[in-house]
């Protein structure tokens, strides 16, 4: 079985849908022996961020001497990216041998008569089967969908909690109001297990300050933590903090963006916290290297310069903020041609008020995804609001005409749906390689 058979195998399990809950995962996890009961995790949640947190912790980690694993999703180009050990996504081999043997434990529940486990799922108890043989030091954890009902839940005693910003999305199965989906994701917090929480509404962080205290959770809020930002250029920023009195001078982050300062501070004050409880001994210097290391492809990911072609999966509300900002620092009153295309059951009206703060040029293109909203019906929104768009359903075209046109522009910028973001890098790498 090679890797797109194995891929093929998850996919099998799309038609059960995304069902949240715990039952069918413990489950499963029982069948294969508790792999996951062997390992340390930082599970981190949170709608926007937790990404970028994993990212750092888990370099600055593997920069002093550990052996790291790292489960994210979703992917942008290959699927393996989404299991990564020692700086290596899970090879072809081992991703089919861990498969298998999670595959054969689900035919034994079905056979059992056990409704079978989602397509999350499976690929969950494949990351616990990897890690585990792999034998790693730590497992930097991000939740899937949610918290209290990932599958990513089944582990019972992490070493910190961390829950990052919180706004709408998944609104479908998270709940309509932020405290409905607060107190989804504050269901990660577990007995006694410090909780790192950068969270800017104070309606989640009321709710989640709540759940901390009936679990017996100490608090750290990344938001009391003051910090000054010394240099910010689209190369990466740099800034000054002090965190539980251990000064943090002159820290340089390759990602860029207020946020991402943000973000640095949540997998610091986490760092520190496991450093304050000698569960990890860490260099400074390698501290400061691992940070600096860290990219998350497709968040404000400059693919060249003169002019800038930059691509970001800015996919929901928050996220298209997030970069609206961005922009502002750094390419303040530049001119942008925005090529963006989303999936229609995200709040579209809301992630355009952001786009089109950016630029005033556009080309409308679709995901390759079914939930997609039409590039004709995206022109006529951008139109609406008085922008000049031109559409292209095929996102290749799109990307042909952007380039063809981009001397006409300080900087291209492609950004909306994930999956249409993955699908754009393979392009742009295809056509810098193409070009050199």
């Amino acid at each position: 079985m090679n890797k797109e058979n194995t891929v093929e195998k998850f996919k099998e399990f799309e038609r059960f849908g995304s069902i949240l809950g715990l039952e069918r995962m413990i489950t499963l996890m029982d069948l294969l022996g508790n792999p996951e009961k062997n390992l340390k995790y930082i599970h981190v949640a949170g709608t926007n961020g937790k990404g970028s947190v994993c990212k750092y912790i888990y370099e600055a980690l593997q920069e002093n001497g550990y052996k790291v694993g790292l489960f994210t999703s979703p992917f942008l180009e290959v699927f393996n990216e989404r299991i990564e050990f020692d700086h290596q996504f899970i090879s072809d081999e081992d991703l089919e041998k861990c498969t298998n043997m999670v595959l054969e434990k689900v035919d034994i529940m079905l056979s059992q008569g056990f409704d079978s486990p989602t397509e999350f799922e499976v690929i969950t108890a494949v990351a616990f089967v990897y890690f585990n043989m792999k034998k790693a030091d730590f497992v930097v954890l991000e939740v899937g969908l949610g918290g209290k009902g990932d599958s990513t839940n089944i582990i019972e005693k992490p070493l910190a909690c961390v829950i990052t910003s919180i706004s709408f999305d998944h609104m479908d199965r998270l709940g309509n109001t932020i405290e409905e989906i607060a107190a989804e994701k504050a269901g990660i917090l577990k007995e006694g297990v410090p909780a790192i929480i950068n969270v800017d509404k104070p309606e989640a962080a009321k709710v989640i300050a709540r759940k901390a205290y009936e679990k017996n959770c100490v608090v750290h809020d990344v938001r009391k933590i003051k910090y000054a930002i010394t240099d910010k250029a689209i190369e990466g920023y740099k800034f000054d903090t002090n965190i539980y009195g251990t000064d943090y001078a002159e820290v340089e982050i390759g990602m860029v963006g207020k946020h991402q300062v943000q973000n640095v501070l949540t997998a610091l004050v986490t760092l520190e916290l496991l450093r304050k409880a000698e569960i990890i001994k860490v260099e400074r210097s390698r501290l400061y290297a691992g940070l600096k290391r860290a990219k998350q492809i497709g968040r404000f990911e400059v693919m060249n310069t003169d002019p800038y072609v930059i691509i970001d999966g800015a996919h929901n509300e928050d996220g298209a903020s997030a970069l609206a900002r961005t922009k502002e620092e750094l390419l303040q009153g530049k001119k942008v041609l925005l090529v963006t295309g989303m999936l229609g059951d995200k709040d579209t009206k809301k992630i355009l008020d952001s786009f089109t703060q950016m630029a005033d040029d556009f080309v409308a293109t679709e995901p390759d995804n079914p939930r997609k909203w039409s590039a004709t019906e995206l022109t006529k929104a951008l139109q609406e609001r008085g922008k000049r768009c031109v559409t292209f359903d095929n996102p290749e075209e799109a990307c042909k005409y952007a380039l063809n046109h981009k001397s006409e522009f300080d900087a291209v910028m492609f950004a909306g749906s994930l999956y249409l973001i993955g699908q754009i890098r393979g392009i742009l790498k295809l056509d810098n390689k193409d070009n050199k």
